[in-house]
């Protein structure tokens, strides 16, 4: 083999090398996913229940810790946001998730507080049995709207939802069987 010959199959494989070493980098490092948003734990406070026949009711405050996490090799930013809790499909609360930054590849806890009433549910024979019962099941629904930061160049648009369904148990005025998805 000629110097010329080898110059040139060295050049051939240094760029064959370089080339592989910008593709691995592309599809470990930049590829953006959704964040993820979930609770964290969840804690009941003044629960007050009315199973009468006639007007069933609840009133109670959650303290919550609302988590988002970030699987990203940038910083996701996210402006306010509203949550909202139902029960059988009915609006029983509204909560505020406050704009913030969860950094690269990290979980950000964001602490909530919100009052779920009953108020706004037509009378409604299912919820006098979960009273009764000691069982209330409520949805919760929030999607975040951000941008994913890589490396100050790349900004990209994602969104974070949850789905969370749990049961509350009012004789013991705990949460159990948080499922988020």
């Amino acid at each position: 083999m000629t110097r010329k010959t080898k110059c040139l199959l060295y050049i051939v494989l240094g760029v064959i090398l370089q080339t592989a070493i910008i593709v691995f980098f592309v599809l470990t490092f930049m590829r953006i996913r959704n964040p993820k948003v979930r609770f964290g734990s969840i804690a009941v406070e003044n629960l007050k229940v009315n199973s009468s026949s006639s007007s069933p009711s609840f009133t109670m405050k959650l303290n919550a810790q609302v988590t988002v996490k970030n699987t990203n090799f940038g910083h996701f930013k996210f402006g306010n946001s509203t949550a909202t809790v139902s029960y059988k499909g009915s609006s029983v609360g509204v909560f505020v998730i406050t704009k913030a930054r969860a950094k690269a590849r990290s979980t950000k806890k964001l602490d909530v507080t919100m009052t779920l009433t009953s108020n706004k549910i037509s009378t409604d024979a299912h919820l006098g049995n979960d009273l009764k019962s000691g069982k209330l099941t409520l949805t919760s629904h929030a999607a975040l709207k951000g941008k994913v930061h890589l490396f100050e160049v790349i900004k990209k648009k994602k969104s974070a939802q949850m789905n969370c369904t749990m049961d509350v148990d009012t004789k013991k005025q705990a949460i159990e069987n948080v499922h988020c998805k």
